[in-house]
């Protein structure tokens, strides 16, 4: 099983939470993400390509595996590295500079080179699941370019969408989450939820000292029983703390309705990040890029 976290970033780490459910119930993983740093961490912030990742291994031309030590080349670590690090293992980074096409590619040759028959996408926070007009939205293109391209690489594996941590990126609301996933419910498409275990969140917590994430901090914390406003991204966005923070809820995007996942179906002939990026803005919705 290959589990990649979709939102580019410490997504990673909150995709190591759904990882290890998966694990107990007897499903080995290799884990994964996007190769692309926000801001704060990336002078040169956005997706890489993999002629620009240094000290990994290439999957084919639109993946690599990485190690603790695979960067960029001005020497910024990706968060896939610091959990290379962390588990002891190498992990996967998609290349999705190429669009919904490229990512799809990539994400192919990973599961196929590392024998996976099933592909987990999660998300951490719920953007993913945006119709593009929420006042908090600010980061949607990485997450819609991964779940098009999953769509897209359906007849070869098996794809789950996941979402952990509902509200805790403090772009869609809490609540704004929850109707998405009710309207999910009601298409046939929600498969389940489950909630971290205090090992799982320790493990995140302890993983968080190698791999800089706000967003996944947020899901520890609300599994340690926290309640109350937190603010994040330097103040500018507001998390609501509480136990719903610290569940997971898992989806066949396959049987999701386009309107249900409409930010995803409208990038999904993207051939370049900057297609998929015109594509959204065509509908008056702005991205991270």
């Amino acid at each position: 099983m290959l589990v990649l976290g979709i939102g580019g970033g410490g997504d990673v780490v909150g995709a190591l939470a759904v990882a290890r459910l998966c694990e107990s119930l007897g499903t080995p993983f290799v884990l994964g993400g996007v190769a692309w740093e926000r801001i704060p961490i990336d002078p040169h912030p956005g997706p890489r390509t993999v002629a620009e990742i240094r000290g990994g291994r290439p999957l084919g031309d639109a993946a690599v595996l990485a190690g603790p030590d695979t960067g960029t080349p001005e020497g910024v670590s990706f968060a896939e590295a610091g959990m290379a690090a962390h588990l002891g293992t190498e992990t996967v980074l998609v290349d999705v500079s190429g669009g919904t096409a490229g990512a799809a590619a990539g994400i192919a040759t990973a599961v196929g080179q590392l024998d996976c028959d099933l592909l987990v996408c999660v998300d951490v926070g719920g953007d993913v699941l945006a119709r593009g007009g929420e006042p908090g939205l600010a980061s949607p293109l990485c997450d819609a370019v991964m779940v098009a391209a999953a769509l897209r690489v359906a007849g070869w594996v098996k794809p789950l969408l996941a979402v952990i941590g509902p509200g805790c990126d403090g772009e869609l609301t809490a609540a704004e989450v929850l109707e998405r996933v009710a309207r999910l419910a009601r298409a046939g498409a929600w498969l389940g939820a489950w909630g971290l275990t205090p090992q799982v969140a320790d493990e995140l917590d302890a993983a968080t000292t190698l791999v800089p994430t706000e967003a996944s901090l947020q899901v520890v914390r609300c599994a340690r029983g926290e309640v109350g406003d937190a603010y994040i991204r330097g103040g500018r966005r507001r998390v609501e703390l509480g136990p719903l923070g610290a569940l997971a809820f898992v989806f066949d995007p396959v049987a999701a309705p386009s309107e249900t996942l409409p930010l995803a179906h409208a990038v999904t002939a993207a051939e370049s990040i900057e297609e998929g990026r015109a594509a959204l803005a065509a509908r008056g919705i702005y991205t991270e890029l």
